[in-house]
């Protein structure tokens, strides 16, 4: 049976292109190496740029494994494992067993490595604030809540689980 077709789904249609394209200019933005280094450089912090991306998913979503990490960041998990040993080696992370799954072995942000994300963080928010000075702080607001019910909303559909 066809699902029913609602008055909103002409709306949403319209819309998916321009949110599309918005999409692909804020990957664009993120992913250009130099953004890396302005705010790598705002922070004070000297560590190479993939190392960055990483330590600073490891902080965000970690424990975290491997292949999990691999995924998220659409690398290959033996690039990423080398990655993670040598974020150990600098004592960033800590990796540690999987109390449900013992093969698995998680990386953890170590406390050095948290001071180095709370820095980057800082430099983030200070370099943010000029792109928001001119928006009303309901929009930031508005825009804050909106992503993340719509980050959410994509996470629940990859695990296959719509909401």
């Amino acid at each position: 049976m066809p699902a029913k077709k609602r008055v909103q789904d002409t709306h949403i249609s319209a819309e998916l292109k321009s949110l599309h394209l918005s999409m692909v200019s804020l990957v664009s933005v993120m992913n250009r190496p130099r953004n890396d280094e302005r705010l790598l450089e705002e922070a004070g912090v000297k560590l190479d740029q993939a190392l960055f991306r990483l330590l600073v998913v490891i902080e965000r979503v970690g424990p975290i494994g491997v292949v999990e990490l691999a995924d998220r960041l659409g690398r290959d998990y033996t690039t990423i494992s080398r990655q993670v040993a040598k974020l150990a080696t600098m004592e960033l992370i800590t990796r540690q067993g999987n109390p449900q799954d013992r093969r698995i072995r998680e990386a953890t942000i170590a406390p050095k490595g948290k001071e180095m994300t709370d820095r980057l963080d800082a430099a983030r928010e200070r370099m943010g604030r000029v792109i928001f000075e001119s928006w009303e702080p309901q929009e930031v607001s508005d825009l804050v809540r909106l992503m993340a019910k719509f980050a959410d909303a994509m996470e629940a559909v990859e695990r296959g689980t719509p909401e």
